[in-house]
């Protein structure tokens, strides 16, 4: 859960797969949005990532400005079809 001052935020999973965690079910409230809230869960999510030197995954909706996020992040698209765009952030050793 995401908190901002006591209240609800958003949510955001970290789910550990094989070889990699699936960033997932990022959500912010809209009202919070644009306030670099999401830019300090990821960061923060990314370092906890960045320790294990692991993989991080995650897809994206075909037009979503959520994607610039990412982007901004270090993720690069690695496959998409008609609905989603995945993407993926090498381990802290292969950048």
């Amino acid at each position: 859960m995401i908190e901002v001052e006591g209240a609800f935020a958003g949510c955001v999973a970290l789910r550990p797969a094989k070889d990699s965690y699936w960033l997932e079910h990022f959500y912010l409230d809209p009202d919070l949005q644009g306030r670099g809230i999401g830019q300090a869960v990821m960061r923060w999510l990314l370092e906890q990532c960045d320790r294990e030197n692991a993989v991080v995954r995650l897809n994206v909706l075909q037009g979503s400005p959520a994607r610039r996020l990412y982007e901004r992040h270090g993720f690069t698209v690695e496959t998409e079809d008609e609905v989603d765009i995945f993407m993926v952030r090498g381990p802290a050793s292969a950048r």
